[in-house]
């Protein structure tokens, strides 16, 4: 899904999905599968790359391109066993932090910055800003800036709208907090439920300065980590950071 257009009749299933993979079990699930995915990253993929996964983490002899990783809705109960599976396996990340789990979650926030992530603004309370005025957008958008930048994760510059969804007033108060608006190439629809080799094979969509939409909540994304960094070391790809100006992936 390259653009917003076109989300809104899913938005309401993504918002029950979203939510209900939030408990406790679905993190204790997620460890799991991050554990079990990583033994097994070598399965199914080729014998050199099999031999690779026991000496390290799979990394592109060289990065003929970059491409974006991103992690909506965090932090989280999920977020340490997210950044342990991508510094384990050499990826970095942009995490789109909702405003209201940073304020309550500052640590993470700085486990994010630590851990070598970048992290962007994905609105305070995951409204539907098209649906709200300007004041309330700037509300939900300044709020975020000032709850990440408290907790320790520096000013964002980048901004995702919730669910994709942006107008011409949003991107105003985008504009007016130096932000860059982030959408999405590819969609790996794990807010939908979608499986663990669903998600890998959504990754092996991406192209050079391309970007993927992932849920710091969601257990199969946490799973496909192992197996991402594989397809993208194949492929001469390596995980970049978005930029400000072009909102591509670059080189970090």
């Amino acid at each position: 899904m390259s653009t917003g257009t076109g989300t809104s009749t899913s938005t309401r299933t993504r918002r029950v999905s979203r939510r209900v993979s939030r408990p406790l079990t679905t993190t204790l699930a997620a460890v799991a599968l991050a554990a079990t995915g990583t033994l097994a990253a070598g399965t199914g993929a080729s014998a050199s790359a099999s031999a690779d996964a026991g000496a390290g983490p799979a990394r592109a002899a060289a990065c003929n391109g970059y491409v974006g990783l991103t992690y909506d809705d965090g932090p989280s109960g999920s977020t340490p066993a997210v950044l342990s599976a991508l510094t384990r396996n050499g990826l970095r990340a942009t995490m789109f932090n909702e405003g209201q789990y940073a304020a309550a979650n500052p640590s993470q926030v700085r486990a994010q910055v630590n851990a070598g992530m970048w992290v962007g603004n994905h609105s305070y309370t995951h409204p539907h800003l098209t649906q709200l005025g300007q004041a309330q957008i700037d509300s939900e958008i300044s709020r975020t800036q000032q709850a990440i930048a408290a907790a320790g994760g520096g000013t964002p510059q980048l901004f995702r709208p919730p669910y994709g969804e942006t107008n011409s007033t949003v991107r105003a108060v985008e504009a007016k907090y130096g932000l860059k608006e982030i959408i999405w190439d590819v969609d790996s629809q794990d807010w939908n439920g979608a499986s663990t080799d669903a998600i890998v094979q959504a990754a092996g969509r991406l192209g050079n300065g391309q970007i993927i939409l992932m849920h710091d909540w969601a257990a199969n994304s946490l799973a496909a980590i192992p197996r991402i960094a594989q397809g993208l070391a194949a492929r001469g790809l390596c995980a970049g950071k978005i930029s400000p100006q072009t909102g591509r992936a670059v080189a970090p």
